[in-house]
């Protein structure tokens, strides 16, 4: 089992930004975040690859930066221009399967609330 600390989460209006961060005891090559939304129970929504390469949720992509500092055991998520819809719980996924969306396993950590007000 990996522990999964997610934090930065927050209150913010549209237009706003927000950088969330997760540290975990280990890594796979590939990680990633996931969110639940009031109206999705889960949603894929950044992923990144071994050799840096990323993927998006179409509606993030330009808005959303996904990176890690491999040093500190650390996953980030910048989250710029945010809009309502993007309010909901984020959750780090360490443990993905590279070239998908799949992970190693199925335990899923608190994760990090983040609510966007018009």
């Amino acid at each position: 089992l990996v522990d999964v600390v997610e934090s930065g989460g927050g209150s913010v209006q549209a237009g706003g930004s927000v950088r969330l961060s997760c540290v975990a005891s280990r890594f796979n090559s590939c990680a990633g975040w996931f969110r639940e939304t009031p109206v999705k129970e889960r949603e894929r929504v950044a992923r990144i690859e071994g050799d840096g390469s990323t993927s998006y949720l179409a509606s993030v992509e330009g808005r959303f930066t996904i990176s890690r500092d491999n040093a500190k055991n650390m996953l980030n998520l910048q989250m710029d221009n945010l809009k309502v819809e993007d309010t909901g719980k984020y959750f780090c996924a360490p443990d993905m399967r590279c070239g998908t969306w799949f992970r190693d396993s199925g335990y899923w950590s608190q994760g990090t609330q983040v609510t966007v007000s018009s």
